[in-house]
């Protein structure tokens, strides 16, 4: 096969390309940079003129964004895909389309609910209306073209946009200081972590089927935590032992959910694939990375 990937350097994106690095069904991975060309200001015509110029047999975008403007991020995650099809039809037909959504797409979910691909999708925020947007385009396209809903990401490399990220952030600096608390958002939801390179590995199942029986993935553990839990285990990890205090409230994208597991079912029967990273190693991944 003949992948293009964009988004490479990025946290989940760079662990993507690892994951069609070491498949030998991927001959060939091309990672374009954004000097070559910017999915999200770039235009269409640029992009069908690389598509064209390369002929992959499937092309990946890990690109989007978490937070700005509702402007910002319908450009970054439904022009995007709109413009990913667009291209492909009239460049590559034949490839294979896939592109990261999110758990953002289901909005309120029931308390103790595992949440499948095929559920109700009433997004509570811009965040998640511009993520099931790209996927509604990408299920009506008529093209071979498929979303992976990422639930939240942890692992090696974590952001500090990300709350076990920022939480490492600030027991790094509290260590340095001696500092004997850190301020964090309200921690009682409850979210599916899941680890990064499971999500790869996801993704390159999804690459490398020949033929798919869905157009809709989620990509989560199947297993719900409380993001106190997570916060305690990693300050544990850290050898920190002091007070965490919640204030304030979270990020617009997620503070309305405070529940949401992943049904992974579809994902195990069609593709084989379950995640095989457990939420303690995924923790003492992200603090082993942690900057400091």
């Amino acid at each position: 096969m003949r992948v293009l990937l964009f988004g490479s350097s990025g946290f989940i994106g760079g662990h993507v390309r690892a994951a069609l690095t070491a498949e030998d069904r991927v001959e060939d991975l091309i990672c374009p940079g954004r000097d070559r060309h910017d999915l999200i200001a770039g235009d269409v015509t640029a992009l069908a003129e690389l598509l064209r110029a390369e002929r992959p047999d499937a092309v990946v975008s890990c690109v989007g964004a978490l937070g700005g403007s509702g402007e910002d991020l319908v450009r970054a995650n439904t022009l995007v895909a709109a413009k990913l099809l667009e291209a492909a039809a009239e460049a590559v037909p034949f490839a294979r389309l896939v592109r990261l959504g999110s758990a953002g797409e289901y909005g309120v979910v029931p308390h103790g609910e595992a949440v499948g691909e095929d559920s109700r999708t009433e997004p509570v925020g811009a965040y998640g209306v511009s993520h099931v947007a790209g996927t509604r385009l990408f299920t009506l396209s008529g093209l071979d073209a498929v979303s992976v809903r990422v639930f939240n990401p942890i692992g090696a490399g974590q952001p500090a946009e990300n709350v076990l990220g920022r939480a490492a952030l600030r027991i790094r600096e509290a260590l340095a200081v001696g500092s004997t608390e850190i301020t964090l958002g309200p921690l009682g939801a409850y979210r599916d972590f899941v680890d990064v390179q499971d999500i790869a590995s996801l993704l390159r199942a999804v690459v490398t089927e020949p033929r798919l029986r869905s157009r809709v993935y989620n990509a989560g553990s199947g297993r719900a935590v409380t993001v106190r839990a997570a916060v305690g285990l990693l300050a544990e990890r850290a050898g920190w032992k002091g007070a965490i205090r919640e204030v304030g409230t979270g990020p617009q994208r997620s503070a309305a959910v405070d529940w949401i597991q992943a049904d992974i079912s579809r994902a195990r029967d069609e593709l084989g694939w379950k995640p095989e990273h457990d939420l303690e190693t995924s923790i003492t991944n992200i603090w082993a990375g942690a900057p400091g």
